[in-house]
């Protein structure tokens, strides 16, 4: 769980905890269905933290082999590019996908 979400929970059941406590003395603008509801969405705010950790975590393998691959893409395109501008004049480098002048 990020610290950020992590925070807003504490202080939200804190919160909470607090206006229980003293709901009788607090006449007007919250009642008890309200902080009902705050519970349910601090619940629903647990649960989507906990996927989204779980995706982020089934992410980042992918992520790195696809960054992996990216690389070895840019290698390739970087050792086949200097044949073709070395062997041809820069009119026909259009023809070959390369499609800078100097």
């Amino acid at each position: 769980m990020t610290k950020t979400v992590e925070l807003q929970i504490e202080k939200s059941r804190a919160l909470i905890k607090g206006l229980r406590k003293h709901l009788a003395e607090n006449g007007k603008g919250t009642n008890q269905q309200d902080l009902s509801a705050m519970e349910q969405s601090i619940v629903a705010l647990t649960d989507a933290c906990g996927e989204c950790e779980r995706l982020r975590a089934e992410l980042s393998p992918k992520v790195k082999y696809m960054n992996e691959l990216l690389d070895k893409v840019k290698a390739e395109y970087a050792s086949h590019k200097p044949i073709i501008k070395n062997t041809y004049p820069s009119e026909r480098w259009i023809y070959y996908g390369l499609p800078d002048k100097r």
